[in-house]
């Protein structure tokens, strides 16, 4: 049996699907496009062996971490004090990001960044929904596959529930492609950093009924909307007659999903105009 090589005296945990950020470079230029400040509240997601926490305390007095793993935890704490890194051990899935205030004199809203792991990614970007009222941006590197699809324009093969979730309540823009020498170990894909600002017209809409609809819209993609999400509406006495029914789900623009799933919520409310 093959022994995982260590690094940094660290031997990387393939259940937290850990590949570290090594490339010196890349760290200078995700921190250059989070461009963080004193007077704001940045919350790193697996800091990991700290390559950009280190990125980041060279710009900012103090940060907020969240780390699963026991082992980098402990050397987080042997490196940097509370003062500097407030460090929270926890699974970021369950994590209560209600649970960080901000600095005395810092902003209100909370910055997100992190290498995150790919068995997590598109999970925990779900969870974060809950606290869009609670977050100005975040900064992510994801597999490149996944930020393809959260930017994804309608009509492409990339758009799905995934593009549309996130879509309508962030503003979303793929920053740059990073290639697997840049880890330690290298991952088999490439990855890719994504902003996502929040829309602070939706930071309060429930996402449950859009949810619920993309699961029914997307459950057969390859389908014309006629034999898969228009008698879904039918059911629930939604008439989609305003919606060309040989279009599939992929062809559908986010506003068009956004005015389905206020309507599956307030059922009183009519349907746009062609």
């Amino acid at each position: 049996m093959k022994h995982a090589r260590p690094v940094a005296g660290h031997v990387a945990r393939k259940r937290f699907g850990q590949h570290f950020l090594a490339d010196p470079s890349v760290v200078a230029a995700i921190v250059a496009a989070i461009d963080p400040r004193d007077d704001q509240t940045i919350v790193e997601i697996g800091p990991g062996l700290a390559a950009l926490t280190a990125g980041l305390l060279d710009r900012v007095r103090h940060l907020h971490a969240i780390e699963i793993d026991r082992d980098l935890a402990a050397r987080l704490r042997r490196r940097w004090g509370p003062e500097r890194l407030s460090l929270h051990e926890a699974d970021a899935l369950r994590f209560d990001f209600g649970r960080i205030v901000p600095e005395p004199g810092a902003a209100g809203l909370l910055r997100l960044v992190g290498n995150l792991p790919y068995n997590i990614s598109s999970p925990l970007l779900v969870h974060l929904l809950a606290y869009r009222d609670r977050i100005d941006d975040q900064h992510f590197m994801l597999q490149k596959e996944v930020v393809e699809r959260i930017v994804a324009a309608p009509g492409s093969a990339d758009f799905g529930r995934l593009s549309v979730l996130m879509q309508a309540y962030y503003e979303v823009d793929a920053l740059l492609v990073v290639r697997p020498g840049a880890f330690d170990p290298p991952p088999k894909v490439d990855s890719a950093v994504v902003r996502m600002m929040v829309r602070r017209e939706a930071a309060r809409a429930d996402p449950a009924p859009l949810q619920r609809l993309l699961a029914a819209g997307f459950a057969q993609r390859r389908k014309m909307i006629r034999k898969t999400l228009l008698p879904w509406l039918a059911q629930r006495g939604l008439p989609g007659d305003h919606l060309d029914p040989a279009l599939r789900p992929e062809d559908l623009a986010v506003p068009v999903w956004l005015d389905l799933a206020r309507r599956l919520e307030h059922p009183d409310r009519p349907a746009p105009r062609s």
